[in-house]
């Protein structure tokens, strides 16, 4: 059969997607099943579309199946008007599934903290790669280190805390924007992610080595708020890796309308990010600097990852009927 007939028989079924468009409406309840019908022939209409364009149809024919699906694909995802009672469920339930079963997040957690941890372990023994942290980091920044955690904590003024913490939220929200801005373009964002990864990492492992004399300094002013920014980190680079897969894999819309369908999947994740660096600065601004025992600080740092465990592990674990985003 021509693709031209098999697209002619499918001809009832945009005229009942059509018709189906004009029933679904903000705050309009359907029955399960005319919403099922009407996701069903959204995706045929998908697929249609798309053989239309690669068997180069009747210009006329392609417009209709563009205008159809543009307008299903508003009737489906468009906004609804949010009620303050659906803020538990939003909060505790769509999002931390969203965020745990995104393949983009995934791949950015996987990348970013091999790359950390491997980073830090051989910054950490100068045996294993002479002059490694010295070509990750550079030579300013690991003076800096030394020159900034030589003397004990807790010789900063409330109001310099009060600065730092607005320098911290700005400075933390950079380094998320440049990691989602570069992972749009999907490999420059992943050559950011890994620099960022073995910058950090080589920091922390110079300022274990043995000898160091800030080394002590060091671990108690960056434990207690690190949780909160290095999550913050992967959840924006893999934000932005998640809209430049849209641009690329379309799964049969529009450029346009997969990249609208993409942000609104990405939302819960930058969300999610803006709060941790935002938590971070908080920490870093008013905790971090202080001479507090370490146990403290190290007890923040678990209540930290532990909060961080429960909300996008436990709450997002896939349960039957839910599916990672691919």
């Amino acid at each position: 059969m021509k693709v031209a007939e098999f697209l002619e028989k499918r001809r009832p079924n945009w005229t009942e997607l059509d018709n189906l468009c004009g029933q679904v409406q903000p705050g309009k309840k359907l029955p399960a099943a005319t919403i099922t019908r009407f996701a069903a022939l959204y995706r045929a209409a998908c697929a249609d579309l798309a053989l239309a364009d690669a068997y180069q149809l009747p210009p006329i024919t392609i417009r209709y199946l563009h205008r159809l699906v543009g307008r299903a694909h508003t009737c489906l995802y468009r906004s609804r008007i949010f009620r303050y009672s659906d803020w538990p469920r939003l909060l505790l339930h769509d999002v931390p599934k969203q965020v745990f079963g995104d393949r983009c997040v995934q791949a950015m957690f996987v990348l970013f903290w091999s790359i950390f941890i491997s980073s830090a372990a051989i910054a950490a023994n100068p045996k294993i790669w002479p002059g490694f942290a010295e070509t990750v980091m550079g030579t300013a920044m690991m003076e800096q280190l030394d020159s900034s955690f030589s003397e004990p904590l807790g010789r900063r003024s409330f109001e310099a805390n009060i600065m730092m913490a607005g320098f911290y939220i700005q400075h933390n929200a950079g380094i998320g924007l440049i990691c989602f801005a570069t992972s749009v373009l999907i490999i420059p964002g992943m050559l950011e992610t890994i620099f960022q990864a073995a910058a950090l990492g080589a920091s922390f492992g110079y300022m274990s080595q043995p000898g160091q004399v800030g080394s002590a300094n060091f671990y108690a002013f960056v434990t207690a708020h690190a949780p909160f920014e290095l999550t913050a980190i992967v959840l924006s680079a893999g934000a932005g890796l998640r809209i430049g897969m849209g641009w690329i894999c379309t799964h049969g819309l529009t450029r346009l309308g997969s990249l609208r369908k993409t942000g609104a999947e990405t939302m819960p994740i930058m969300g999610s990010a803006v709060v941790m660096f935002i938590l971070a600065a908080f920490i870093e601004g008013f905790v971090s600097p202080f001479a507090l025992p370490f146990i403290v600080k190290g007890t923040i740092a678990t209540l930290c990852s532990g909060m961080l465990l429960f909300y996008f592990v436990v709450l997002g674990f896939p349960r039957s009927g839910s599916r990672a985003t691919g």
